[in-house]
């Protein structure tokens, strides 16, 4: 069995890959979303700058990490990107191996 370190380290490594490739800009930022044990974890960032400008998680949400938080933080960086006047992004997935489940269900509502 692989240890909880051990697959950290290679998330990580995978994240490191995929960040050589793509950045975010002013016109099109990066949308990076991180699931840990418990909470869903998204931002949008101007790479240029290297501020996060919207941020939302489930840490002050009641529901956890689940399917139905996903959908709501997906919700709500959509809401406040759209309200600083965000219209595209680059997704960045943070690592994980597949976009499904959780991180599959945070990510429709950004196209809107």
């Amino acid at each position: 069995m692989i240890t909880q370190t051990k697959r950290n380290a290679i998330r990580q490594r995978i994240h490191d890959r995929i960040r050589r490739k793509l950045a975010g800009t002013g016109e099109r930022p990066r949308l990076n979303v991180y699931r840990s044990l418990n909470h869903i974890y998204a931002q949008v960032i101007d790479d240029q700058t290297g501020q996060t400008l919207v941020s939302a998680s489930t840490i002050k949400m009641k529901t956890g990490g689940n399917v139905a938080a996903a959908k709501e933080i997906g919700k709500a960086v959509a809401e406040l990107a759209v309200k600083q006047g965000i219209k595209k992004v680059v997704f960045d997935r943070g690592g994980c191996q597949l976009v499904q489940g959780e991180l599959k269900n945070s990510t429709p509502t950004r196209k809107s």
